[in-house]
Parts: structure tokens; sequence; C-alpha cells
């Protein structure tokens, strides 16, 4: 599917490990201060991974993680924050600031549907997942649902199951940290244990699953508005607060 937006952040990675693998590691001599490396992640156009940032420095990795831990102390009380996914670091708005930016910038939050977020909840708590894993835990097709985060770029591909068939394996991009005000996977809010269990009956290696799964997943999810342009509108079941709304925007 050209031009989409899983292409996009798709063609993103894959730039970054192009430009990973084709140049050779620093010599460890070169400079990284705390302010070089904020305007570096603010003037970049795509998110940078930690190899890219020590190279374009001259300094090592342990040198990058260390800058990296002091900005992120560092824009705690300020407007924007460090977002990481993987080896891959941007700059994002604050959480608390969203609604204002969304009102400059005109775009206001796009709604999902109780289905859309118990979906997103699954795959965020259990990715890499492929959709008949999703499917086993909800109990309902999601084809869909997950077609509908793709195009919003709140999961992406990332790759393929060894299951018979190949199956693309979903899990969350960026958009996803930034839409929900997470700087990394490691924020998500700990699971409580009965809830977790039903997520591992819908493991993909359990052909036994069944869609009982689904009784309990709607605690994962906030429930929050339909999707203004209609879709998949099977309800989640009843909801705790989980996972927040609140918006970020990329300053890439």
């Amino acid at each position: 599917m050209s031009g989409t937006g899983q292409d996009t952040e798709l063609d993103a990675v894959d730039a970054t490990e192009l430009i990973d693998r084709a140049e050779p590691a620093p010599s460890v001599g070169g400079e990284l201060s705390e302010a070089q490396l904020e305007a570096l992640l603010f003037v970049a156009e795509r998110p940078l991974s930690r190899t890219e940032i020590a190279r374009l420095a001259g300094v090592g990795a342990e040198t990058v993680d260390e800058r990296l831990g002091d900005l992120e102390v560092a824009l705690a009380s300020r407007g924007i924050r460090i977002v990481l996914a993987g080896d891959r670091v941007e700059l994002a708005t604050a959480p608390e600031a969203g609604a204002l930016v969304a009102r400059y910038v005109g775009a206001d939050a796009v709604r999902l549907s109780p289905a859309s977020l118990e979906t997103l909840a699954i795959i965020a708590y259990r990715q890499p997942i492929t959709r008949a894993g999703i499917e086993r835990i909800r109990g309902v097709d999601s084809d869909y649902t997950v077609r509908t985060l793709v195009h919003r770029r709140l999961i992406v591909e990332q790759g393929r199951s060894e299951a018979p068939g190949r199956p693309i394996l979903f899990g969350t991009g960026f958009e996803f940290l930034e839409r929900f005000g997470l700087t990394s996977l490691d924020d998500l809010p700990p699971l409580e244990l009965d809830t977790a269990a039903r997520l591992v009956d819908g493991d993909d290696s359990n052909d036994d699953a069944t869609s009982s799964g689904r009784d309990g997943v709607g605690s994962l999810v906030a429930v929050g508005p339909a999707d203004a342009g209609g879709g998949d509108t099977t309800d989640a079941t009843s909801a705790t607060d989980t996972i927040d709304t609140t918006d970020t925007v990329s300053t890439g």
C-alpha cells in the first residue's frame, strides 16, 4: 500500500537501519552536550536511533545514554518530552499541553471507538501479536479495527510470525506513545493478574484459546466516544482508566 501512514512509519525505520548498517561505528573522542542533543532531536524530521546520534557526535553509546538521561530529567518540568521506542528517540510535546497545542494546529483529537481502544490495549500489552491472536482474545472479527489502527499509525507491522502462513505481527509505534502521553512502553500501567492471564490465554501458540478471554479485556482500556466515521462498533466490556487518552504532538 504505497503512501499509507504505515509505509511512512516503516520507511523511517528502514532508513534508520540502513544508515546504521552503512556507516562504521564512531571513534570515541567527540563531544555531545545536553544542549547539542536537544538541538539535534529538535531539528530531526524523524526519530533518530542511538547509533545514529553516536555516529553524528563521534561519541560512544554510553555517552548517548547518559545525555538522554540528563535531557529527560531536564525536560521533566517543561513543555517537551523525550519519547523512546526501542533504539529510537524523538521529542514530543508534553501531554498536559496537548489540548492547547491541538487548538493551535487545528487538529482535534481523533476519537477512538471502544472496539478500537480494546484492540489497541491488547496489542500494547501483548505485542508483537497477529490479528488471529487479537481475535482469539476479543472473540470477534477485528480486521477492520486493525486496519483502522494501522491507518492512524497507532500500530505498525513488526515482521512476520513463524506460524503457518507467516501472518503479520503488529505492535505499537511512535504515534501510540505520543497519543497516550507515554515516553516508552515501560510507562504502561501494570495489569492485574487475572487480566494478564486472559491475555496469555490469547497467545498465538495456544490453539485452544477461546472467545472467553474477551470477558476481561475491557478492563484494559478507557472507553471513549465512537469514531465520527463509524466503522467497527463492537462494544468493549466494563472499562477502567488504564490508558489515558491525553494527546502529545511530535516536534519533528
